[in-house]
């Protein structure tokens, strides 16, 4: 403490009033005005940085992909609220005028107009409403154009699986020692790797028939995508179980297994922090998947539209979370 600061009293004890003025004490500065100068100069810089980044994030097909899923059911969700919020005052507008029905003549005539019914801010929020379902939809479309291709990545999945089992075999003629495969991790690897493969081929022709470039009939494209998307539930059920498959054998490992290659305990900590936070953000993903696969798997759908777009937006926001820092530079 210096000197000056000494001889300053304190204020915490005075019953009211101002402080007590002291000789040495510096006369009060004037406040400094909001530097509002400061901040649109500063703006442009925060923007070019701001839509730097973006730009990175939308560099790759699958960076596209995150934000198309985050922005797509953001905007569903919103509409599901917007519609919420309104219906209640729809609901007494209605009851307003039923009863004003019932209180005239039976020859009275009733007229309305754009000004009776709903209300002007009940119309200006269902028409936003409109446009952010439709904008979903239209993304919703994207994104299903974008994965006409993803056969192409199955292919890929099979080939890794069929030149591992190759290679495993070719040196277990020769005598060489390889490492001991786990059973069932290779069983739900085949597995999901089938479904993904009928679930792609399957949403590929009912959207490509919807366009006119393949000749399924409406029903056909109906059954198609109900199929599809209950091959996909069962890729996601089973994802879950070897997720947790995963977590028991982690933890199950030694100690020797743990410290291999000679980590530290700080470094094993650092590890299986990361892993398991990434264990998490895997698990809430496709627990957030499991019933939005069966309500796409049923005719008439299990949840309503606003439960749709809040269930979506847990793997929207996951996956844009990561991107935007896997991308940072």
């Amino acid at each position: 403490m210096s000197s000056t600061e000494a001889v300053v009293p304190s204020t915490a004890d005075l019953p009211s009033g101002d402080p007590i003025p002291s000789a040495s004490a510096a006369p009060p500065s004037k406040p400094r005005p909001f530097p509002i100068r400061d901040v649109i100069a500063a703006a442009p810089s925060n923007i070019d940085a701001f839509l730097a980044h973006v730009q990175r994030c939308l560099q790759t097909p699958s960076g596209i992909d995150t934000t198309l899923l985050f922005l797509c059911y953001a905007s569903r969700l919103s509409a599901g609220i917007l519609e919420s919020v309104s219906r209640p005052a729809i609901k007494r507008s209605a009851q307003q005028l039923l009863a004003l029905a019932a209180s005239l003549p039976p020859s009275a005539t009733l007229v309305f107009t754009s000004k009776t019914f709903p209300s002007h801010g009940v119309t200006v929020i269902l028409e936003l409403a409109k446009r952010l379902r439709a904008f979903s939809a239209m993304l919703s479309e994207v994104r299903t154009f974008m994965r006409l291709w993803g056969l192409l990545n199955m292919y890929f999945w099979l080939r890794r699986l069929v030149l591992e089992r190759r290679a495993r075999k070719a040196a277990q003629k020769e005598g060489v020692e390889v490492k001991k495969t786990d059973a069932v991790e290779t069983t739900i690897s085949w597995f999901q790797l089938s479904t993904c493969i009928v679930f792609q081929a399957l949403e590929n022709g009912a959207y490509l028939s919807s366009k006119g470039v393949l000749g399924w009939s409406p029903t056909t494209q109906r059954r198609a995508s109900l199929w599809s998307a209950r091959f996909w539930a069962a890729f996601v059920g089973v994802e879950v179980g070897r997720l947790f498959y995963e977590s028991h054998k982690r933890g199950s490992r030694t100690r020797a297994e743990k410290f291999g290659d000679g980590k530290t305990a700080a470094e094993v900590e650092a590890e299986e922090t990361e892993w398991a936070s990434t264990w998490r953000r895997t698990v809430t993903r496709n627990l957030a998947w499991a019933p939005l696969t069966l309500h796409w798997s049923t005719e008439g759908g299990l949840l309503d539209d606003l439960a749709v777009g809040a269930l979506a937006c847990v793997p929207g926001v996951l996956g844009i979370r990561d991107l935007w820092r896997r991308t940072a530079e």
